[in-house]
């Protein structure tokens, strides 16, 4: 028997073939939830495509369903500029608000009009690049304007199209959420406790960290999935409605909600709102709320956005999830800015898909106001589905309650008396240099990949870093002489180098200055766009920009001797 060899033509059709088949069965199980072979089916054509395309190496393209880990680990993410800013949305828990919303927006308009309704997923807000149909960029939110290229790690996400199916437009940006639903958090939380690893703290946490590995292999080990929303730039396309551009979306083979719907009335609203919030368990998502935008693209364009949120969508939150427990032990904390905060350590409690076994008590004079105490039966709520928090004592019958307790009259960390609720030993207060270096290593400020709060407290425990300009002297041998492993040193050092190039206005944010967050910093860094600039201004040259408050607070911290040595930092001088 004579077996006919393939030609190099028969080669190129089969892997052609194999590859559109496997796309549409991605597009019937992903985005239409309706898949038409079975598992195995579908690993024998998968596995046909990866032995011809090893076979025959030229025949590999990027956008081969098999490419979907592309390269090895990188040393760090690059920076990209989005299509469009990548706003917040306002947000709120009143129905009163929302008809207030819909009505204002009817007035403006001079029409009534049509809304989109979809969950408001809880996950990490992305944006999507396809040219020619092709994904050429994946980037996280960062901040708004620019975030990291994570192109690599995405394109391991099974239900992300590595290339669009039909007449896709010649350029699309659009934004979506990658999203763990709670029953994989809980196996892969499972999975690291296996191994020794510490688990995450809930699915968001989960989906930003897997995304955000600078390994993709790591990524692709993690059951992610991604939800696309929205559209933030199109060439080669027109839409009138949010509603079509959703349709045309699902066509090209990307991942919509199965939850979208569209409504004309406010009653529609609030019934998609209360069926969503009495059924947010079953679904096996975390969603916080949901999101009701105008349908009519038009009326989006005439409306416009503030420097925070667009004017044409609302988030619905929904009330946050609570359980009762009892406080344990009441412990007090001290902050950045050395004020002494009490915290609840209450009986662990499963809030959402999250162990909760501590909750914020706000201030010692809310303690002493609500004379919470140890033994104290308590309603817990996860605020913003986020922060625990107690709001209310539940009193029972005949209970003999524990002390009063005393607030402190030492700092808990360093034994200075404080001053009020606040410890005035700021240079020299191990708590206070601990919070200030997870905040410059926060995403709002300088984005230091590996500087999280078990980091902080290392650096501060092993006298690696004394004052917080000590920080940015450190090297990977530095690191991993003070305790660190070899992977976490260098993670961590590369991300120091790169911030100590980061813009003016990051700093500004990280440097921790009174009264000075994103929104000010901006400012300044727009007004006097070098260091050099800013300490050279006067008062009143700042306060035209920042008002007189702000501007005290500016030259009071740039001005004093304790913070000379951070600022050469800025500066390039060390």
């Amino acid at each position: 028997m004579t077996v006919r060899r393939r030609s190099p033509a028969d080669i190129a059709r089969r892997i052609g073939e194999l590859r559109d088949e496997i796309r549409e069965h991605d597009y019937r199980y992903y985005v239409l939830d309706r898949p038409t072979i079975s598992d195995s089916r579908y690993d024998r054509l998968f596995a046909e495509l990866v032995a011809l395309e090893g076979a025959h190496p030229e025949q590999v393209t990027g956008d081969s369903p098999t490419q979907r880990v592309a390269g090895s680990p990188s040393e760090a993410f690059a920076t990209v500029r989005h299509a469009a800013p990548m706003l917040s949305l306002d947000a709120t828990t009143s129905e009163d608000d929302v008809r207030q919303f819909v009505e204002t927006i009817a007035r403006t308009l001079g029409r009534a009009e049509a809304w989109v309704l979809e969950p408001k997923y809880d996950g990490l807000s992305v944006e999507l690049v396809y040219e020619e149909s092709r994904l050429m960029v994946a980037a996280t939110r960062g901040d708004g304007e620019r975030g990291e290229d994570i192109t690599a790690n995405a394109r391991t996400i099974r239900a992300l199209p590595l290339a669009l199916r039909g007449k896709a437009p010649a350029r699309l940006a659009v934004r979506g959420e990658v999203i763990l639903r709670p029953s994989a958090f809980r196996e892969l939380n499972a999975a690291l406790a296996k191994e020794g690893q510490v688990p995450f703290a809930n699915p968001r946490n989960a989906a930003a960290g897997s995304l955000r590995q600078l390994d993709p292999s790591i990524t692709k080990a993690r059951p992610l999935e991604i939800v696309i929303y929205d559209v933030l730039g199109v060439e080669g396309a027109k839409w009138t409605s949010a509603s079509q551009a959703m349709a045309a979306l699902r066509e090209f083979g990307l991942p919509t909600s199965p939850l979208h719907q569209r409504a004309t009335a406010i009653e529609a609203i609030r019934d998609y709102q209360a069926d969503l919030a009495d059924r947010r368990d079953e679904l096996d998502l975390e969603i916080d709320g949901v999101v009701v935008k105008l349908d009519d693209l038009t009326g989006r364009a005439k409306l416009g956005a503030t420097a925070h949120h667009p004017r044409w969508a609302r988030a619905w939150k929904f009330a946050p999830r609570g359980a009762e427990t009892v406080i344990e032990d009441i412990r007090f904390q001290v902050g950045r800015s050395g004020v002494v905060t009490p915290v609840a350590v209450v009986r662990p409690i499963a809030i959402g898909g999250a162990q909760i076994g501590r909750a914020t008590l706000h201030n010692l004079a809310e303690l002493e106001r609500r004379d919470l105490r140890v033994g104290d039966r308590v309603r817990l709520v996860r605020a913003g589905d986020v922060i625990p928090e107690i709001v209310e004592r539940l009193a029972r019958s005949g209970e003999r309650r524990g002390p009063k307790l005393a607030p402190p009259r030492e700092c808990p960390s360093c034994g200075t008396a404080l001053d009020g609720d606040r410890c005035p030993n700021r240079l020299a207060c191990p708590a206070q240099l601990v919070a200030a270096l997870r905040h410059v290593g926060s995403r709002g400020a300088l984005d230091i990949r590996g500087l999280g709060a078990v980091a902080a407290e290392r650096l501060v425990a092993s006298g690696l870093v004394k004052r917080l300009a000590d920080l940015f002297d450190l090297t990977a041998g530095d690191l991993v002489r003070g305790g660190f492993g070899e992977a976490a040193a260098r993670q961590l050092a590369i991300g120091i180098a790169r911030a100590r190039k980061a813009e003016l206005h990051r700093w500004l944010i990280a440097l921790g200055i009174p009264r000075v967050g994103g929104r000010v910093a901006r400012l300044l860094a727009g007004a006097f766009p070098t260091l050099d600039k800013l300490a050279a201004a006067s008062e009143r040259e700042l306060a035209e920009s920042v008002g007189p408050a702000v501007a005290h607070e500016v030259v009071r911290f740039l001005h004093d001797r304790a913070n000379r040595r951070l600022l050469e930092v800025i500066r390039g001088e060390r």
